[in-house]
């Protein structure tokens, strides 16, 4: 046991931070540390997040995607509905509906969608009937599956829709998929 400066023994662990023996200095030693881990992430840690990460990815942006296509037909919708209306105007003062976009215009319809992923047509105009048809256009809309051209056909009085991939003609219904009310 060491001694302190008068002689007497002093315990270990106890007394002030340094004794002496004799001339030479004891210092009392900090208690050890348990081993600690090194920081950071090991390779196994790592390819599990990277995994999980892709798993993520390749569900939700697929599904993502798909909403985004889907938020964007109201594009569709807002300028289908405006020839719709300029379509009755200009029935209102001429025998038959408007056989083209142009001639609707200056009554509020819009040849292009307003952030231009759709074109609009109108087609099979008469004295009774009419179609308005929304084209997909870029990448986007395009590829919409069965709803990248979606139409609206008023005949005698009746609103009926359709929508196709890439189709020539439609089959129109009283509801349609892509026309979610």
């Amino acid at each position: 046991m060491p001694a302190a400066t008068n002689g007497t023994p002093i315990p270990f662990g106890t007394g002030p931070a340094t004794a002496t023996i004799g001339a030479m200095p004891l210092r009392r030693l900090p208690p050890p540390c348990p081993r600690s881990r090194s920081r950071g992430f090991t390779l196994v840690e790592l390819l599990v997040a990277v995994v999980v990460l892709g798993v993520l990815l390749g569900v939700a942006l697929p599904a993502f995607m798909d909403q985004m296509r889907k938020s964007r037909r109201s594009e569709a919708y807002t300028a289908i509905a405006a020839a719709q209306q300029a379509q009755e105007r200009y029935r209102g003062n001429n025998s038959a509906y408007a056989s083209a976009i142009s001639d609707l215009t200056a009554l509020g319809a819009v040849a292009s969608s307003s952030g231009g992923r759709y074109t609009i047509t109108v087609s099979g105009a008469s004295a009774t009937a009419y179609q308005v048809i929304a084209d997909g256009t870029g990448s986007g809309q395009a590829s919409d599956g069965t709803c990248a051209k979606l139409a609206l056909q008023a005949s005698n009085g009746v609103i009926t829709y359709a929508s196709c991939s890439s189709c020539s003609s439609f089959t129109f219904a009283a509801n349609d998929r892509c026309w979610a009310r």
